[in-house]
């Protein structure tokens, strides 16, 4: 299934794809320090009265020192560290949750589209939520990496690392998901799109991820018109990824069918997510952006995937 998106020519029919990759660079980069700061400002919104996920375990990075107690093993102790002064150390890792949290946020043409009925464009929507959402992992002691674009990095200015990152990039403004790569077992996969690709892509992509094991979310970002279809009399639609359009006579009588594949296509990316135990979820981009990032959050909150996995298995 492919996005239609209302035609808006603006003077860009004999547009080539380098001069429209110029073009969309160039206003993505005009744009990037508003939605910085709305990010930060969506950011420290969430934040407050969230936890990280960072804590002791039995993992494989160190996170801390902490003072030998009675009781505990002698072989526990860190001699090294106990050295330099009158106590005892033992070295604590890190605990198994995920190391670190690959975000993808999808730039392609369709991601472009905004209509009347929103304030941005769903690409705009999806760099916000990627920024927020990276701002308060790293708060919580995670690291954050963007697929093929940024390796991951726990900077308390991990937002302008990515942006620098997605100004350099050329993969993702052609691509709607992430690069095909292999994934930690201890990692997550946030992937932030329309997904307007057929279900054989998104299957495959999913399926590569996947394969170690590694937990994945799912965020279909929507502009409202393409949840509603109102549109009525002669229309042209174009679809953005080929720019290729078809234009309706009676644009109302497509209302039904559309709707209808819509849910199918949307029903298919939900069964993909739930055999892999990923979490799937919808956001419209005139809703509010605190409670995507608080309800995505949740679903990567400690025990979601066994949650998820046990939910399957039903």
């Amino acid at each position: 299934m492919f996005g239609l998106a209302e035609t808006l020519r603006q003077n860009h029919d004999n547009d080539t794809p380098g001069r429209r990759l110029s073009r969309d660079a160039a206003i993505l980069a005009a744009s990037l320090p508003r939605l910085v700061l709305e990010a930060r400002r969506v950011a420290m919104t969430v934040a407050h009265g969230l936890h990280g996920r960072r804590r002791a375990g039995t993992g494989e990075n160190f996170w801390q020192f902490r003072r030998f107690t009675d009781g505990e093993p002698a072989n526990r102790v860190d001699w090294r560290r106990s050295a330099r002064d009158q106590h005892l150390y033992v070295r604590e890792q890190e605990w198994e949750a995920a190391h670190t949290v690959w975000i993808w946020p999808d730039r392609s043409a369709s991601m472009e589209f905004v209509s009347n009925l929103a304030r941005e464009t769903k690409r705009d929507r999806g760099l916000v939520l990627a920024f927020a959402l990276a701002e308060i992992m790293v708060r919580g002691g995670e690291r954050v990496g963007i697929p093929g674009v940024m390796r991951p990095s726990a900077s308390r200015a991990i937002i302008e690392r990515m942006a620098d990152a997605i100004l350099a990039d050329t993969i993702g403004k052609t691509s709607d998901l992430p690069p095909k790569a292999p994934v930690s077992r201890l990692s997550e996969v946030v992937i932030l799109s329309d997904c307007l690709v057929p279900i054989e892509t998104f299957r495959d992509e999913v399926k590569s991820l996947a394969v170690s094991g590694s937990r994945g979310h799912v965020l279909q970002i929507n502009d409202p018109i393409e949840e509603t279809f109102p549109y009525r009399g002669r229309v042209e639609f174009e679809e953005l990824e080929e720019g290729l359009t078809i234009t309706a006579g009676r644009a109302e009588t497509w209302r039904d069918d559309y709707v209808a594949r819509l849910a199918a296509h949307r029903a298919a990316l939900r069964q993909e997510c739930d055999v892999r135990g990923w979490s799937f979820g919808l956001h419209r981009t005139d809703q509010p952006l605190a409670g995507a990032i608080l309800a995505l959050h949740q679903r990567m909150g400690p025990g979601s995937r066994d949650l998820a996995r046990e939910t399957v298995r039903r």
